[in-house]
């Protein structure tokens, strides 16, 4: 498959993944971890250099201390993670809140571990919640929690009020706290406030997270989960029968990668930024109405400009004009039409130019 769509192809903003490689530096340290002969199994957990960097990110960045081998677990990607932590924390007819439009694999992962979800919706244009909404969602069957900030797809970033929320229905209901941060270095408005960082939350938070979105690595699979020592057991537990380990060589090129210094996450940001903000402008002058999103790779376009009300039908037309982009109706618990699309900016420039000048053909151009 060619890097860049060819005129007969069409130009790949749907799916979530970088069309660059990741630096260098960390490939280096793979390769060198092979070399090395680390082509074994690693411990369940995560080998031990991957946990000390981790914790040492941790602290550095957000001001949390976790216990390197007590408090850590190395999964197959942050889906594993989460798979692996609702199954963990969850029995059959508990219950589990989360927020749509949500990442596909949630509701799969609750259904599976026989939970229930119940779901409070996020609405346009600016992605909020009714508090009222919220608080009925929690019931005394409630045992997680499903949180997504920066979120996907929406770009929404949780505000400190928002959080504080959260955080006293936990506390009040006794409910445990899945929180996927995997967009946490993505966050061009606001700030990323990890909620296990609020007071009462550290001890029933499981922080998820990845090397995949912040090293454009997304096919190495490398994410963990960060949680007190009794929720990280039974997160091992289930862990250990999903995958048993993950990937020895690219766990120890995972550990060179969180050594790198502020100027990379600075570079990541700032590169990142220019791609949302050239996306965002060339979007609206075709005839989106669209809002630059706080976070994450993903901008949700309005396209009602276009005298479409289905966001399916829509993304089959964009194909016509070899534009992929996604419908967010998948991403919802009951489907239904929106006036949305999600493009993805995790792209290179000139497939961001490509996809622009694809989609002025919308306007007859």
């Amino acid at each position: 498959m060619t890097r860049l769509a060819n005129e007969h192809g069409a130009v790949n903003l749907a799916q979530g993944f970088p069309d660059f490689d990741g630096p260098q530096f960390v490939k280096d340290a793979a390769v060198a971890a092979i070399r090395a002969g680390h082509g074994q199994y690693a411990r369940t957990s995560g080998i031990p250099a991957l946990h000390s960097a981790l914790a040492a990110n941790y602290r550095r960045i957000h001001g949390l201390d976790y216990r390197a081998e007590d408090e850590f677990t190395v999964t197959s990607g942050a889906t594993e993670a989460i798979f692996s932590a609702i199954n963990a924390l969850c029995d059959v007819g508990d219950e589990v809140v989360m927020f749509e439009p949500f990442y596909d694999s949630y509701r799969a992962s609750v259904c599976m571990a026989g939970a229930v979800p119940r779901v409070v919706t996020l609405r346009p244009p600016s992605w909020v919640f009714d508090p009222a909404e919220l608080r009925r969602a929690f019931s005394a069957r409630t045992r997680v929690l499903l949180l997504n900030t920066p979120h996907n797809p929406t770009g929404k970033v949780f505000s400190r009020e928002e959080l504080r929320l959260l955080a006293d229905l936990c506390i009040e209901h006794d409910v445990v706290c899945v929180a996927d941060e995997v967009y946490e270095h993505l966050v061009f408005d606001g700030q990323h406030i990890p909620i296990a960082t609020l007071p009462g939350m550290r001890e029933r938070t499981v922080t998820v997270s990845s090397l995949g979105k912040t090293f454009s690595l997304t096919g190495w699979k490398i994410g963990w989960a960060a949680a007190p020592p009794p929720l990280t057991a039974a997160i091992r537990t289930a862990h250990q029968f999903v995958t048993f380990c993950t990937s020895t060589p690219m766990q120890h090129a995972a550990a060179t990668a969180l050594g790198a210094g502020p100027d990379y996450y600075a570079d990541f940001l700032g590169s990142y930024r220019r791609k949302r903000d050239y996306l965002v402008k060339e979007l609206a002058r075709i005839g989106f109405e669209v809002r630059a999103p706080a976070g994450t790779y993903f901008v949700m376009a309005n396209f009602r400009n276009f005298s479409f009300d289905d966001d399916v039908a829509f993304c089959k037309h964009l194909i016509q004009f070899g534009v992929a982009a996604i419908p967010p109706s998948a991403f919802y618990e009951v489907p239904r039409k929106v006036s949305y699309v999600r493009f993805a900016f995790c792209k290179r420039d000139e497939t961001l130019q490509a996809a622009v000048a694809r989609l002025e053909r919308l306007n007859g151009g």
